[in-house]
C-alpha cells in the first residue's frame, strides 16, 4: 500500500491537462483549431504547427504571425465505493474533486515566405500546461490511512469493534502542476505547383512538480495514536529533442497533408526538497523520488493525416487522423506496457465565409486511449471522449484577422473494480470522470 500511494504520487507529473490530444501532447495550440478542430490541412499561419509543409503554398510572400492565449479549466471525480470506508461490513461511497485550471496558455507562430521556400518558427505550452489541486486528498489516500488506523485499532484493545469514520481523522491533499514548453523551427519547400516538404525540429523543456501530504491519527478517546505520515515536495525538469517531417500535396480542389513527430526521448530530473514516509518503506520504492534521480517521461511518436476540400470557393471541409505511439514511449516503472494500444484520434470540420470579413466554422474530435486498469491510478487517469468546438475569424483588414473559439470535451465514465482496493486486501471500485473547456483568441497579423 505504501508502494502504490508513492507511485501514485509521482505519476501526477504526467497527469495535469493536456487539453486536447495525447497524454503528453497539446494540439490545441492556435484559436483556430479550437473553432474547426480538424486543421491538418491547413494552408494559414497555425499550420506552422497543425501542417508545416503546407506553408509553402501560403498566397503571399513576406511575414505570416499569429499570437494565441488560451484559458482552460477541467474537473476530475472519482466516486469511490467500498466496505474499506467503515470497516464494519457496509459498502459506502466517497466522492472526490480535483480542479485544473491553465488561465493562460500563450502560444506564437510565425513564418516567413520567399518564393518557394517558407522559414518558420513557434513557442508554446506543447503539453501540460496547468495546475490540479485534490483539496480532499484522494481514495488511494484515505486507503493508507485507514489501514494504519485499523492497525492501530487492534493495537489499542478494539478488536472486533467496527471502525467507524467517527473514530478517526484524516487530513490529506495533493497538488501538481506540469508545463512542457516547446520551441520549434523548421523550413518548407515547395517543389512544384503541387508538392511541398518540411523539415524541423522542436527543443522541449519540462518544468513541473508536486506536493502532497498524508497525516491520519485516531482520536484522543480511542488511543490517539498517529500512525500514517506521508509528505512529498519534488520539483522535476528535463529536456528532448523532436525531429519533425512533413508532406503537402495540393490537387485541384483538394489539399492533401501527413506530419511525423519522431518519439521525444526524455528523462526527468528529481529536485527533492522533501520525502517523508512511514517507517519500514523499503529503499527500493523510495529510491526513484530521492533528490537526482531520473525517470523516463518520453513523447510518444505522433502521425497526422489530413485531406481539406473546397466545396465552394466560401465552404472548406476537412476530416483527419491521429495516431500517438504510446506503448513505446517510455515511462515510470514500464508504465506504457499496461496500454492495451496507442491512442486514436477522428477529426472533422468545416468553415463557411459568411462574408468577405467573416468566417464561421466548427469540429469534432473523438479521442480513444487504449486504457486498461492497471494504467489507470487516482493521480493520473484519463477518460476517452468527444469533443466539440465552434467559433469565427474576423478580418479587421487585408493583414489583421481575429479568431475567436469555445470548445468543449465530453469524457466516458471509466469504471475501475478491484478484489485487492489499493492494496487493502478488501473490495473496491472507483469511477473516474472527467470535464474540460477551452476559450481562445488568435491575432493574426501578414506584411
Amino acid at each position: 500500500m505504501k508502494k502504490n500511494l508513492l507511485i501514485g504520487a509521482a505519476s501526477l507529473i504526467v497527469s495535469i491537462p493536456t487539453f486536447a490530444g495525447d497524454y503528453l501532447t497539446n494540439t490545441n495550440q492556435n484559436a483556430a483549431f479550437l473553432r474547426m478542430i480538424a486543421r491538418g490541412a491547413s494552408i494559414d499561419v497555425d499550420g506552422v504547427y497543425s501542417n508545416p509543409a503546407g506553408l509553402a503554398f501560403l498566397p503571399e510572400d513576406g511575414f505570416h504571425l499569429s499570437l494565441t492565449g488560451q484559458s482552460a479549466y477541467q474537473t476530475r471525480e472519482i466516486l469511490a465505493t467500498s466496505p474499506l470506508w467503515t470497516l464494519d461490513g457496509n459498502t459506502t461511497e466517497r466522492y472526490y474533486k480535483g480542479t485544473a485550471s491553465a488561465p493562460i496558455i500563450p502560444s506564437f507562430h510565425g513564418a516567413y515566405k520567399k518564393d518557394k521556400w517558407v522559414i518558420s518558427a513557434s513557442f508554446s505550452i506543447t503539453g501540460g500546461g496547468g495546475k490540479a489541486s485534490f483539496d480532499n486528498g484522494l481514495p488511494m489516500f484515505d486507503a493508507l490511512a485507514i489501514g494504519g488506523i485499523y492497525t492501530n485499532a487492534q493495537l489499542t484493545g478494539l478488536v472486533g469493534k467496527p471502525v467507524t469514520p467517527d473514530m478517526y481523522e484524516i487530513n490529506s491533499a495533493m497538488d501538481g502542476k506540469q508545463y512542457i514548453y516547446g520551441v520549434q523551427l523548421g523550413v518548407s519547400y515547395r517543389f512544384n505547383n503541387w508538392l511541398s516538404a518540411f523539415i524541423g525540429g522542436r527543443m522541449n523543456y519540462v518544468k513541473s512538480g508536486y506536493e502532497g501530504y498524508l497525516k491520519a491519527q485516531m482520536k484522543e478517546e480511542f488511543g490517539g495514536m498517529a500512525l500514517t505520515n506521508l509528505e512529498l515536495d519534488c520539483d522535476q525538469s528535463g529536456w528532448g529533442l523532436t525531429p519533425i517531417i512533413g508532406l503537402d500535396a495540393k490537387l485541384g480542389r483538394w489539399n492533401l497533408a501527413a506530419k511525423y513527430e519522431f518519439q521525444t526521448n526524455l528523462n526527468i530530473e528529481n529536485k527533492t526538497n522533501k520525502l517523508e514516509v512511514p517507517v519500514g518503506t523499503p529503499e527500493a520504492v523510495i529510491k526513484p523520488y530521492a533528490d537526482g534521480e531520473q525517470t523516463p517521461s518520453d513523447i510518444p511518436a505522433f502521425l497526422s493525416v489530413a485531406a481539406g476540400y473546397e466545396i465552394l470557393p466560401t465552404l472548406r471541409a476537412s476530416v483527419e487522423y491521429h495516431f500517438f505511439d504510446d506503448k513505446r514511449a517510455g515511462m515510470l516503472n514500464d508504465r506504457q506496457k499496461t496500454l492495451k494500444h496507442g491512442t486514436h484520434e477522428y477529426l472533422a470540420g468545416i468553415e463557411w465565409d459568411v462574408i468577405k470579413y467573416l468566417t464561421i466554422s466548427g469540429g469534432f474530435q473523438k479521442t480513444n486511449y487504449g486504457l486498461s486498469d492497471d494504467f489507470q491510478t487516482d493521480t493520473s487517469f484519463y477518460c476517452s471522449s468527444y469533443s466539440l468546438g465552434f467559433g469565427a475569424r474576423a478580418r479587421l483588414n487585408d493583414a489583421l484577422s481575429l479568431d475567436i473559439a469555445y470548445f468543449w470535451t465530453t469524457y466516458d465514465d471509466y469504471t475501475k473494480t478491484s478484489a485487492n482496493y489499493n492494496g487493502t486486501g478488501m473490495p473496491g471500485t472507483d469511477v473516474y470522470s472527467r470535464t474540460n473547456k477551452v476559450f481562445g483568441l488568435s491575432l493574426n497579423y501578414h506584411f
